[in-house]
């Protein structure tokens, strides 16, 4: 801890701010020496930063624990976060709000995900009826595929909400996945910039009816590793009433979420992070078996799964047949195939080793 306080205090006095840190640090060590939980001391880097933020802008310091709450289960609360967010800021011109945390109904610190001081942010920009909320982070923007695999990527000039959600979802890690859901219900536009390169023109996304079509087939492309797919056969399912909600119990039982379900007339494919079946996969195929019949039940691990995103494909024939001829034709093998009802994505799941080269391949075909 004197590290840390050391490294506070020598910020302070470069920024030769008129102010005393020690008090605030003083009592975080209290805090923490007295049984504070974790969640507190991840969040007060953030606290502290603000506090040296607002004094040396000269702007007003809100606290996010006075007005981002979560129930006492930990879910985010919107309507109670709104009303205090609103009322904070009418009282203020300029303020500065750490991300990242807020409190229960009891005062007690609640973290959101990594990543989560871009939800915060987009849960003031829209307590604030905000024109526009700026996003600045460490890269130019989003670019159409990830650039430890393809070098070079072309940067996105404008998302739709609905691709950004697909593309943050599915491992694009500029902006964190939850943090369109407050901006989205107002229809508030988000604009990610650099702020190493403010002059970069970062990428804009917009509202769904604000969105121009650009004439490219896909947006972009995203992916992550590691899933299992539990692959069930059952003759005459699509006759058996109930069959799936009976299959899907058995997962919320365990605790167990699921990505995308691809189905057949007698089989069903439920595509899970396998993190999530981590000294599960017994017991839970176990009562699968006993929830309801089955012909035959197979479990696959070490899948990965790439999303092609892009209003443009339900306009263009044989966008499907372009992706499997890449794939083909760079020898990777298509272990599953979905495409969202909405035509925005179409979902592969490849081995993981044909990972890279699956997105290079796709990459080459629709946007190099």
């Amino acid at each position: 801890f004197d590290i840390i306080k050391r490294r506070f205090k020598q910020i302070t006095d470069d920024l030769k701010l008129n102010f005393d840190i020690d008090g605030y640090l003083t009592k975080i060590q209290a805090d923490i020496l007295s049984g504070s939980k974790e969640s507190y001391a991840a969040s007060r880097g953030e606290y502290l930063n603000a506090i040296i933020a607002a004094a040396y802008l000269g702007f007003d310091f809100i606290d996010a624990a006075d007005i981002i709450k979560f129930d006492r289960n930990g879910a985010f609360d919107d309507k109670l976060t709104d009303e205090l967010c609103s009322k904070a800021l009418s009282k203020s011109r300029y303020a500065v709000i750490p991300g990242f945390y807020g409190s229960d109904y009891d005062g007690n610190i609640v973290t959101f995900s990594r990543g989560g001081s871009d939800i915060t942010g987009s849960i003031i920009a829209k307590a604030a009826n905000a024109e526009l909320y700026e996003n600045w982070t460490d890269v130019d923007g989003f670019l159409t595929a990830d650039p430890k695999i393809v070098s070079s990527p072309a940067l996105i000039d404008t998302l739709s909400y609905r691709e950004l959600r697909e593309l943050s979802y599915m491992g694009a890690s500029v902006l964190h996945a939850e943090a369109v859901f407050p901006v989205w219900s107002k229809n508030i536009p988000l604009k990610i910039m650099n702020v190493f390169k403010p002059q970069a023109h970062g990428t804009m996304i917009v509202p769904h009816e604000n969105y121009d079509d650009t004439g490219k087939v896909i947006t972009g492309i995203a992916g992550k590793k590691d899933f299992s797919v539990i692959y069930i056969e059952k003759k005459l399912m699509n006759n058996q009433l109930g069959y799936a909600r009976k299959v899907l119990s058995v997962l919320e039982k365990h605790n167990v979420s699921f990505e995308h379900i691809p189905t057949g007339i007698d089989t069903m494919s439920l595509c899970i992070e396998s993190r999530y079946l981590k000294g599960k996969v017994d017991i839970i195929t176990e009562d699968i078996k006993n929830a309801v019949c089955v012909d035959n039940i197979i479990i696959m691990d070490g899948l990965a799964l790439i999303a092609l995103v892009g209003h443009g494909m339900r306009y263009k024939i044989g966008t499907a047949g372009r992706l499997c001829g890449a794939l083909a034709k760079a020898g990777i093998n298509i272990n599953l195939i979905d495409q969202g009802s909405s035509e925005l994505s179409i979902i592969i799941g490849v081995d993981n080793k044909d990972y890279c080269s699956s997105i290079q391949a796709i990459y080459n075909e629709f946007l190099g």
